[in-house]
């Protein structure tokens, strides 16, 4: 079982800069891929950015040359950069671990934090 802990969420004006930190309360080095998901009102959830154990990351093309995925296995903690918001970016931010071997042998959610991008 994992429990992942966001944090960082808050209200920012377009062009501002915020890290979200998720935490994770076990190992999260080797088994899980992480994630940063994004979810608006009346849409799906939708993947924002994911980061293999081994560093490999993957990012949605609005936020490319944007925002930054990285994980400190050592803390187990997982961090989303994000510079030059939009106010298209706002929505509540949830971290995600799913196991490697996939969704069955284990996935987790956050509680969610909000990012508030506004003038």
């Amino acid at each position: 079982q994992v429990q992942l802990v966001e944090s960082g969420g808050g209200l920012v004006q377009p062009g501002g800069s915020l890290r979200l930190s998720c935490a994770a309360s076990g190992s999260i080095s080797r088994t899980y891929v992480m994630g940063w998901y994004r979810q608006v009102p009346g849409k799906q959830r939708e993947l924002v950015a994911s980061i293999t154990p081994g560093g490999d990351t993957n990012l949605r093309d609005s936020v490319k040359g944007r925002f930054t995925i990285s994980r400190d296995n050592a803390k187990n903690t997982v961090y989303l950069q994000m510079n030059i918001l939009r106010p298209e970016d706002t929505g509540v931010y949830y971290c995600n671990a799913q196991n490697i071997l996939g969704v069955s042998f284990g996935a987790y959610w956050g509680q969610g934090t909000q990012v508030t991008v506004s003038s």
